[in-house]
């Protein structure tokens, strides 16, 4: 008998314990820490500030806290005028660690001179980052990284305020809001800089902050940006856009026929683009009505410019999902497939046949080297520390997509703010948000042309994450820093 009352007591008290030791995390709190890097050559002192940040319902009460890191230069006096970039990744559903430890921020990771792992894992000095001239907040939506839903008497906050396209817009708007107050930050030119989901997330966060928290900006920074105004629309759009991409991804492996493979890449592409928009567009738009002729010549130069055989492409009625390609481009070659984000990675298929690879070898490699890299800067260089797992990517389903006003947003708040300018960054092997996409969209933001001389695009020679390739990092945190340089601080009236 004495032994079942004391099962019965230790069975309450382990009971007891775990509720005592629930996992959560500080809804409100934040490390500081001191550093020093080396960027072009100068020492450079800087803060470190990460932790996190509350969202408040219309009641008052906290529904969800957002974490982030926030890096400030360290320089004599006022700093509150300075530059503020403030960061995301995309997804939906991605943590902002891609960007944080491989692109702008102070370390990046530790991997080969184009962007494949490599042990022991880490991170080192980003002698590239733009730490110098711009302070940067890199920030987590909710479900990503450490950023958290907060139960009140037990229930979490209906996740339709979080989970689609204008909910994130406008929550995060509001938290930005507060970000900036708590931080004296309201003086500082502002930019944002989105990635992939983020160019969305940012386009509809550009007039959201003007129009409802009353914040204007100096920049949006549009990084592999996806437009689902562009993949919503008919084939002769959507699918004749990604054959730039498949000749770049041909060039890169060198399948071309000879008198392509023998020029460089930036001298072949605009040859494919005049025929994309010129002669694949319209033939597409013909659909089933195209004559026999003209969809033989089509397809033909399509082979001609992707290496796929004019046999399969034809059989796709001149419609080639790009998942073929990355299956198809390679298979009488090395029997390899290549990369999504990213082709120039190679995967290895259990079958060389089939429509579509097995999986996504870049993505692959990047979480290889990312996912350590992240849990342990945080922990032992800006030293936060918690149980709570770190969500590279989160649980954001379903998202609503509904009502897609952004690419139109984003050229409501130019039209508005004749401050703000527009920079896309895109790499040439990208093959889910392709360059070519890109720079589609920058031409249809402003179809009235009267304000393309506040937009730019920059490509270069790598995919979705160009900054991964050695050569890229430095060229693209260059232009990063030469468009916030050149659109801070200009004394010049905002007037038209």
């Amino acid at each position: 008998m004495k032994n079942i009352y004391a099962i019965l007591i230790l069975s309450i008290c382990m009971t007891l314990g775990v509720e005592a030791q629930k996992l959560t995390i500080p809804s409100d709190t934040v490390v500081e820490t001191k550093h020093t890097t080396t960027i072009n050559g100068k020492s450079i002192k800087y803060t470190a500030q990460t932790g996190t940040q509350p969202l408040w319902s219309k009641d008052g009460l906290p529904i969800a806290s957002l974490f982030y890191t926030y890096y400030k230069r360290d320089l004599p006096g006022d700093n509150g005028n300075r530059p503020l970039v403030i960061s995301f990744n995309g997804g939906p559903g991605s943590a902002s660690v891609w960007m944080h430890v491989a692109y702008t921020g102070p370390r990046v990771l530790k991997i080969d001179e184009e962007g494949y792992p490599v042990q022991p894992y880490g991170v080192q000095e980003n002698p590239y980052s733009i730490l110098d001239v711009a302070d940067i907040v890199f920030v987590n939506p909710v479900n990503t990284g450490y950023s958290r839903l907060i139960e009140n008497d037990g229930k979490t906050a209906d996740r339709k305020q979080f989970f689609g396209i204008n909910a994130d817009i406008k929550y995060l708007a509001k938290w930005l809001n507060t970000f900036v107050t708590r931080n004296n930050r309201w003086l500082s030119p502002k930019y944002l800089i989105g990635e992939s989901y983020g160019g969305t997330r940012v386009s509809g966060l550009a007039l959201a902050l003007q129009d409802q928290q009353w914040m204007y900006l100096n920049g949006v920074i549009m990084v592999s940006p996806a437009d689902y105004k562009s993949y919503g629309a008919d084939n002769a759009i959507s699918s004749a856009l990604n054959l730039p991409y498949m000749a770049a991804a041909a060039w890169h492996h060198k399948v071309l026929p000879e008198e392509l493979q023998s020029k460089d890449l930036l001298e072949v592409l605009p040859e494919v683009e005049d025929f994309t928009i010129n002669t694949l567009m319209p033939a597409l738009a013909k659909g089933g009505f195209i004559s026999d002729d003209e969809r033989s010549a089509v397809a033909n130069k399509m082979a001609y410019y992707s290496t796929l055989s004019e046999k399969s492409i034809l059989q796709h009625n001149l419609d080639v999902p790009p998942s073929f390609f990355w299956k198809e481009l390679l298979r009488d070659e090395s029997g390899q497939t290549i990369g999504r984000l990213d082709s120039r990675y190679l995967g290895l298929d259990k079958s060389n046949a089939g429509t579509r690879p097995d999986y996504n070898a870049e993505l692959k490699s990047w979480l290889h080297s990312f996912t350590p890299a992240i849990n342990f800067y945080i922990r032992e260089h800006l030293n936060f520390k918690t149980d709570i797992p770190y969500a590279m990517f989160g649980d954001v389903h379903p998202w609503d997509r509904r009502n897609d006003d952004t690419r139109d947003d984003l050229r409501q708040a130019m039209a508005q703010n004749p401050y703000l300018n527009v920079m896309f960054q895109s790499g040439y092997y990208d093959g889910a948000t392709t360059y070519f996409n890109a720079k589609y969209t920058m031409w249809n933001l402003d179809p009235s042309g009267r304000m393309k001389d506040r937009l730019s695009f920059k490509g270069y020679r790598s995919g979705h994450m160009m900054y991964l390739r050695r050569e890229d990092l430095k060229t693209a945190n260059d232009d990063l820093r030469t468009f916030i340089l050149n659109s801070s601080g200009t004394g010049k009236a905002a007037k038209y």
